[in-house]
């Protein structure tokens, strides 16, 4: 493996405290296996045959102090592409384990990403730096350790996405073609093909997962989790302050409140993770891993964008609250030995209930352009709820509808162009009248100028989302060799809620072709 020269990636200062304090494997192989009495391994990237840089977001190279001029230069594929190392990055791969649809699996661990070090920018911020599809690890078990353009133009586009709709996320720096091929059985029936190959670099303040947790108390070894728990809460919690049992304490209620704002946000937005398996859950409070997720296009809290999820729908949309506390749950369990009694954490999955609750109720109401909830709300909210997924209207749209519907004479012809299906509409347009008809008398109680609620509500409502449609229509072009639709795609979601003259196809309803078509609706974790 090479080493970059001394300049370049000058802005990027290392201390890479994870491999300092922690416990590593002493095996320096790819070999899978099942590695014990370590939280990593020591792994390189393993280089590929043509790194291109494809695309980066500019806010986040900003944000580690990477300059332009860095990114220019055939260095900077290089080294996110696996092919070389800055003097002071110090890869490796976690080991973690994790519950994957309701079931122990075991040990799990990097599979194909790799870490390539910690930094600590200007402003004192700590960022990971990781590669994901660069290569085989200890963990991969019988895969390859790559990943394939299309998934990693999704998880490119959708970490930046989501930061920039204001929803807690891992952050993405750059995307690399890697030059070569990847096999893939996308529709898992027997038919592998070859796809183009990528890796993207993900950056978060950590990359630690309940799964980090629950590996080594499925082992018994309470002796490593109690110092994965100090450290973590050392490194990524500095303001947790107290005795190391309240500090405990209150950590994991720290991280049941993140957890529940977090979801929250995936409900405001109309999110659907499709994987939230507990290896897949941050510690953080991030929305972190990107593989089969999907946006709601007509309302629907029984939708899964996940193909091997179709059967149980255990992640489907109006399930994510409850799978969350579930995951935090298992935490907690992983947990126990470390506290007392279980009173401290059953306090905190508590606080989980209450924190969402209050997290939820706050951003329907103003969703629906409500100065404040009101018991009473609910029984608006859910027959709203209940028409939009009868008459299969768009989430996105309807709520940028509402904001612009004159109470004085609310109709339904405002909201046209929500509906997919024109039967549907007609067989709920008295009912939908009729609510209009309540929700205007509702929002006239507020008092409140048109224009400010106006605002107030585009301020929580996206005009644009990254539809899976959009983004399989970036990948599609990719294929043929060209990533301008890439960078479009970013820059349209770099603001979210402006009308952005121009591009009101970015914020159209899906097309009918994409109803079924792969990629458009529902997706395979093969990646």
């Amino acid at each position: 493996m090479d080493r970059a020269p001394p300049g370049v990636l000058r802005g990027l200062r290392f201390d890479n405290r994870f491999v300092a304090e922690l416990p590593g494997d002493p095996l320096d192989t790819v070999q899978p296996r099942q590695v014990r009495n370590a939280c990593w391994s020591r792994v390189l990237p393993t280089p590929v045959a043509a790194p291109r840089l494809i695309a980066h977001a500019r806010e986040v190279a900003t944000l580690l102090g990477i300059a332009e001029v860095d990114i220019a230069s055939p260095e900077f594929a290089k080294i996110f592409g696996g092919n070389s190392l800055h003097p002071d990055m110090q890869p490796y791969a976690a080991c973690y384990g994790g519950h994957q649809f309701g079931n122990w699996a075991g040990q799990l661990g990097d599979g194909r990403a790799i870490t390539l070090g910690e930094t600590v920018n200007a402003a004192g911020e700590r960022w990971e730096l990781q590669l994901k599809g660069a290569g085989l690890t200890p963990y991969s078990r019988s895969a390859d350790g790559r990943a394939v353009l299309r998934s990693s133009i999704r998880e490119f586009l959708c970490s930046e996405a989501m930061h920039h709709l204001g929803v807690p996320s891992t952050r993405a720096l750059c995307l690399v073609g890697t030059g070569e091929a990847v096999l893939r059985d996308m529709f898992y029936d027997g038919n592998p093909a070859d796809e183009p190959g990528a890796v993207v670099c993900r950056v978060s303040p950590s990359f630690i997962r309940f799964g980090n947790f629950e590996i080594f108390a499925s082992r018994e070894d309470n002796t490593l989790l109690e110092r994965l728990v100090d450290f973590t809460i050392a490194r990524d919690f500095p303001h947790l302050a107290g005795d190391p049992a309240e500090r405990r304490r209150r950590w994991f209620e720290e991280v049941c409140e993140r957890t529940a704002r977090m979801v929250a946000h995936w409900m405001r937005v109309g999110f659907v993770h499709g994987v939230m398996n507990t290896d897949n859950m941050s510690i953080l409070g991030l929305t972190i891993d990107y593989g089969p997720y999907g946006w709601i296009d007509n309302f629907d809290p029984d939708w899964t964008p996940n193909t091997t999820d179709a059967g149980q729908r255990r992640y489907r949309f109006g399930q994510q609250p409850h799978i969350a506390q579930w995951n935090l749950a298992r935490l907690g369990s992983a947990l126990l030995d470390l506290f007392p009694s279980p009173a401290p954490l059953e306090a905190a999955l508590e606080r989980y209930v209450a924190v969402y609750t209050e997290s939820q109720q706050a951003m329907t109401a103003a969703k629906f352009g409500l100065k404040s909830w009101r018991e009473q709300d609910e029984a608006l909210v859910a027959q709203a709820m209940r028409l939009m997924r009868e008459a299969e209207m768009d989430m996105t749209i309807f709520y940028r509808a509402l904001a612009d519907m004159p109470l004085g004479h609310p109709s339904a012809d405002l909201l046209q162009e929500c509906f997919y299906r024109e039967d549907l509409r007609d067989r709920n347009e008295t009912a939908l009248t009729g609510w209009l008809a309540q929700y205007a008398a509702r929002v006239r109680e507020d008092q409140e100028p048109a224009a400010v609620r106006r605002e107030r509500m585009n301020a929580v409502n996206p005009k644009f989302v990254l539809r899976n449609y959009l983004a399989q229509q970036a990948i599609d072009a990719a294929h043929q060799g060209d990533d301008a639709p890439i960078h479009e795609l970013l820059d349209v979601m770099r603001r979210p809620y402006d009308e952005q003259p121009g591009r009101e196809r970015y914020a159209a309803k899906r097309p009918e072709w994409a109803r079924k078509k792969a990629g458009c609706s529902m997706l395979s974790c093969s990646s």
